[in-house]
């Protein structure tokens, strides 16, 4: 087997996540290098890397580069991903900074594995509520259609990174210490625009004029984007929730053509990626804590809008650093190496 030189750029939740999942599905790396602001050596599930400082000669010999990214920022593949790709790299880039670009092409391998074929350099990897929204959309697409998608997500505190981990720790702790009598914690400074612990506020991303938020317009357009369809109405409200890490998704859809809950189960069931765990009477549905550490895209509380026709409610879990990050760039890079 062919082996490959791949690059991780970032050590921050997504770029320990990219090294853990590179490992664990036997990617075949010829020699991996680890990019950061600063040298420094890191552990991760016992074994060690050398973190090297990230100048564009780094990339030298470099087959595939996968950055971190950071969401809400500009990632490191600003700077960096055209030389990358200069020295010959194809990047798979998780941050938000190409996924829009015409030229770059979004990919999420069970969706659009062919896209990732025609990129000129550069991939992006989608949002983290993106892509286990359109893993489960998928397979009811291409069998009824799409007219409309109304999601509410709820978002865990590591899709904001490793502050507003430590953010929610932090006054979960206090809350705790102070036995209860008080849940508004006070502290300097917050990561996240307000208290998570033992709250939820409906506000991921910045407002722009017309009220909904940046993570809310990513719903919109990657998924148009990813589907090649800008026809499909969608609409929706990030919220963040106290979670350590797991995205859950409330998911309504409209369908072109008349689809039952026991046929979406059955093609949801033998669709590539995706785990349904729908009997709720025995209390059986996808949770935050069940997804965490794996790569499926859970799928459960599958049901029929009594009142609307073709209409269908879907809960969607998965846990957002793998699937909806790390695993996701991986399996793209195992799209490009496959002959």
């Amino acid at each position: 087997m062919k082996k490959y030189n791949v690059c991780v750029v970032g050590v921050g939740a997504v770029g320990i996540e990219m090294l853990r999942v590179l490992r664990q599905r036997n990617f075949p790396v010829n020699e991996i290098r680890v990019f950061a602001r600063s040298a420094r050596n890191i552990v991760v599930d016992g074994f060690s890397y050398a973190v090297q400082a990230i100048t564009p000669e780094g990339f030298e010999g470099i087959n595939i580069a996968l950055f971190a990214g950071t969401e809400g920022e500009k990632g490191a593949a600003v700077t960096y991903a055209r030389e990358a790709v200069k020295r010959g790299a194809v990047v798979i880039d998780n941050g938000a900074d190409f996924r829009m670009d015409p030229e770059v092409p979004l990919v999420v391998p069970e969706v659009n594995a062919r896209d990732a074929k025609k990129h000129k350099g550069i991939i992006a990897n989608p949002n983290c509520s993106t892509v286990q929204m359109v893993v489960a959309l998928w397979p009811i697409y291409k069998h009824a259609g799409l007219k409309r998608v109304v999601v509410t997500t709820l978002q865990a505190s590591s899709g904001a990174g490793r502050e507003a981990v430590e953010q929610l720790k932090e006054e979960v702790s206090k809350i705790s210490a102070a036995g209860f009598e008080n849940v508004h914690v006070v502290m300097e400074k917050r990561p996240m625009p307000q208290q998570l612990g033992f709250n939820v506020f409906p506000q991921i991303g910045g407002f722009a004029d017309d009220a909904y938020t940046s993570e809310e317009w990513k719903l919109v357009k990657e998924t148009h984007k990813i589907m090649h369809n800008d026809k499909i109405k969608i609409s929706a409200t990030t919220v963040r929730v106290p979670v350590r890490t797991g995205h859950s998704e409330s998911v309504y859809i409209e369908t072109r053509r008349p689809i039952e809950p026991d046929a979406v189960r059955e093609l949801l069931s033998n669709s590539a990626g995706i785990v349904v765990m729908d009997d709720p009477q025995k209390g059986i549905y996808p949770m935050p804590k069940d997804a965490e550490g794996r790569d499926e895209t859970f799928v459960g509380r599958i049901r029929k809008d009594p009142f609307v026709k073709n209409g269908l409610w879907l809960w969607v879990v998965a846990d957002n650093l793998r699937k909806g990050a790390a695993t996701n760039a991986v399996q793209i890079a195992e799209c490009l190496i496959k002959r």
